[in-house]
């Protein structure tokens, strides 16, 4: 009996050292092999300091092509090549409306710069492996190592000493970094994107089966693929990428597009494999975006410069969110919202602060470019950002307003002032856009592609839920979809004949029964 017992125990702890404790030691040991490198060991990286581009030329001893490649990027310049498009440039949208030509010093938290574009590259914005902000570290240490006092001298070297520590943490861009500005768009942690928001940076399976470390544990650019620091993914008036292959076809091809990895023929059904040539992966494979946290879908500035008191209203919702601020106007948001459904190729039809727009009427300012009659067009889900923002009234032209603070002039902006008239005058003069003195407020509208947030297979969305009347594509034009579609003749001839043969089938099946008991 005792040899039995002592036999299975033997058998139960060979089991558990054979299958589970390499996973649990290998979860506790194991590395990060996309770095090649342990940066504590380079002598460059020990030398001194006093400014952040003193450590840009410490990693551009070694990144020496690093500097070249990035000042092409839309990620430093901001704009693109023809310099009308671009956040730093004349694109216009319906959150903080404008960057005035990286002007507005909040906008530009979020450049890959030192000070904007003023102070060199900060690579630490993207390489950094820590949660440390080393580009508030540094301006702390600048303003401490100015004076001469003794006790603001010792910070100043607390400081830099922190610096030094994490500044050698360093490897591929993690969703952390990334997140960092693209989770938070729009003035907040999900306003923007919708299917981009802090959770995740560590999201459950659930929420992101690529993302989730239960799941691929996906870094933003395994997907947004990196040649010359130029990431693959962005849009405006050209698609994301030209063709869409899978690595199977040409392993060099960039990995934005499903297709990449998942190829043409995904599923074991061929009638699901059927509709990939019309229907984006995403509009099955992504219910719901915003299904953690948030996303914003209205921000109505007409709203905005009211005061009880004399005093500055805020108002939150029950996710803490504004939905009403002086400064900033009325705010909705929601979570586990569905998409909305366009035709689209890939492009976006996008307005600029030069193009005229119809007060009469709300004005899509980025609008998804598609047909059912164009080969490239796929049903596509988006998110829409409703809003009420200002407009010259006499030259019917949206207007670029000074938010914070100037970064070169220190000129305040709305949000400090609440004064409209200043704040337009001054965006306008910064982006030498000709101003009438009047202004009025105009609704408008902007989709954003939904591309985040993939959910397992088996949360997939279900048939019914698109094939039905009033379904998730019941404004889907140009195409029959059995279940939502009616034709009047055919159905009635179907039903006719459905009828018929069960006329038949009881006629037959009374003439059988009669003839039956004749015989008998």
């Amino acid at each position: 009996m005792l040899k039995s017992n002592l036999k299975k125990l033997l058998l139960i702890l060979m089991v558990f050292f054979t299958l589970f404790l390499p996973r649990v030691w290998g979860a506790v040991k194991e590395k990060d092999l996309s770095i090649t490198a342990d940066h504590t060991k380079f002598k460059d990286l020990k030398g001194d300091f006093h400014n952040g581009e003193d450590l840009t030329n410490m990693c551009l001893k070694c990144h020496n092509l690093a500097d070249k490649q990035i000042y092409k990027t839309f990620h430093w310049t901001w704009k693109d090549k023809g310099g009308l498009r671009g956040k730093g440039a004349y694109t216009v949208n319906n959150w903080c409306i404008s960057t005035n030509f990286m002007h507005d010093e909040e906008c530009s938290l979020c450049h890959i710069g030192w000070k904007g574009k003023e102070e060199g590259i900060n690579c630490f914005k993207c390489h950094l492996r820590t949660k440390e902000d080393i580009a508030s570290d540094m301006k702390d240490y600048l303003f401490f190592s100015q004076s001469q006092d003794k006790d603001s001298q010792e910070m100043a070297n607390d400081i830099k000493n922190t610096i030094k520590e994490h500044m050698v943490k360093v490897g591929p861009p993690t969703r952390r970094n990334c997140g960092e500005c693209h989770f938070k768009g729009g003035h907040g942690d999900g306003a923007k994107h919708g299917d981009l928001d802090t959770s995740l940076i560590n999201p459950s399976r659930d929420l992101d089966v690529h993302m989730s470390p239960k799941g691929g544990n996906f870094s933003c650019v395994r997907c947004h693929t990196t040649v010359g620091h130029n990431i693959a993914g962005r849009y405006y008036i050209h698609p994301a990428v030209k063709e869409k292959k899978s690595l199977i076809e040409d392993d060099k091809t960039s990995k934005i597009t499903c297709v990449s990895c998942h190829g043409h023929t995904p599923h074991k059904d061929s009638l699901l494999n059927g509709h990939i040539k019309r229907v984006a992966c995403q509009s099955c494979h992504i219910p719901a975006f915003a299904r953690k946290k948030p996303t914003e879908l209205l921000w109505d500035w007409s709203t905005a410069g009211k005061k009880e008191k004399g005093r500055r209203i805020k108002k939150v919702d029950k996710y803490g969110k504004v939905i009403y601020g002086s400064d900033v106007g009325t705010k909705k948001w929601a979570t586990n919202v569905v998409p909305t459904y366009f035709w689209y190729n890939g492009t976006m039809a996008s307005y600029t602060l030069k193009d005229t727009i119809d007060p009469t009427k709300e004005n899509f300012l980025n609008k998804p470019i598609g047909s059912p009659t164009d080969k490239n067009s796929k049903i596509f889900p988006f998110k829409i950002h409703r809003g009420k923002q200002p407009y010259d009234t006499k030259y019917k032209r949206l207007l670029p307003p000074l938010l914070s603070e100037d970064v070169k002039t220190g000129e305040e902006g709305y949000w400090k002032t609440l004064d409209w008239q200043k704040a337009l005058k001054d965006g306008c003069k910064i982006m030498k856009i000709p101003y009438s003195g009047e202004f009025g407020f105009v609704k408008t509208a902007w989709a954003y592609p939904i591309n985040h947030m993939v959910a397992p297979k088996e949360n997939a969305v279900k048939c019914i839920e698109c094939h039905t009347q009033n379904g998730r594509l019941k404004n889907i034009r140009g195409i029959y979809l059995p279940g939502r579609d009616r034709f009047g003749f055919l159905d009635n001839l179907a039903w006719t004949i459905i009828l018929l043969t069960l006329v038949g089938v009881i006629m037959h099946g009374i003439g059988r029964l009669i003839l039956s008991k004749r015989r008998a």
